[in-house]
């Protein structure tokens, strides 16, 4: 028994004393990704400009690239609203005439019965109203974008992260299936 207690006596004095041969080695551990001071307010700021004026946003997010899509897409909605605009009320001032009895009997629409002039002036005005909705959207679109992008210019994407796709067969009737594989490295 006196054995047992001295061996247990040894082994707590050795647990408890400190032996150091090495002198204490400090480490300090850098950062080696330069980080980019992220700007809470720049979406809504992008947001803002293309609200005011369409394409500034994407400038302001440095994709001038984006900006004549933006005023081709624009242009196109607003040209179309301008084109059905004007037919609808040249039927409609036709349309207008004729019920006045001083249509022109020479004129362009004058071999065009009144049931197509109604229907005329029901499809440009029907084409008028989708086109006003689309550009509108187009514009929305726009300062929806501009946010979009700008939080993502604020993303750290790394290279860590892969999404691919991937056929692998099917062990049950041997078909071949896709899917997508997310991997990530440590």
């Amino acid at each position: 028994m006196n054995k047992l207690v001295s061996i247990f006596f040894l082994f707590f004095l050795i647990g408890t004393t400190s032996v150091s041969a090495q002198e204490e080695l400090n480490i300090v551990v850098r950062d080696s990704i330069k980080g980019e001071e992220i700007n809470p307010l720049a979406p809504s700021k992008a947001a803002f400009y293309s609200a005011i004026l369409p394409g500034m946003g994407q400038a302001y997010n440095k994709k001038y690239w984006k900006i004549p899509i933006v005023y081709a897409a624009l242009g196109t909605g607003i040209g179309i609203y301008a084109y059905n605009n004007k037919n609808y009320h040249k039927y409609r001032d036709e349309y207008k005439r004729r019920l006045n009895g001083t249509e022109d009997p020479t004129g362009k629409l004058s071999n065009i019965t009144d049931n197509q002039l109604i229907s005329a002036q029901r499809q440009f005005q029907k084409n008028r109203d989708l086109s006003l909705i689309i550009t509108v959207g187009i514009y929305i679109l726009n300062i929806v974008e501009a946010n979009v992008d700008a939080h993502l210019l604020q993303f750290n994407v790394s290279e860590k992260l892969t999404l691919k796709p991937d056929i692998y067969q099917n062990d049950l009737n041997y078909k071949k299936n896709v899917g997508l594989t997310l991997n990530y490295n440590f």
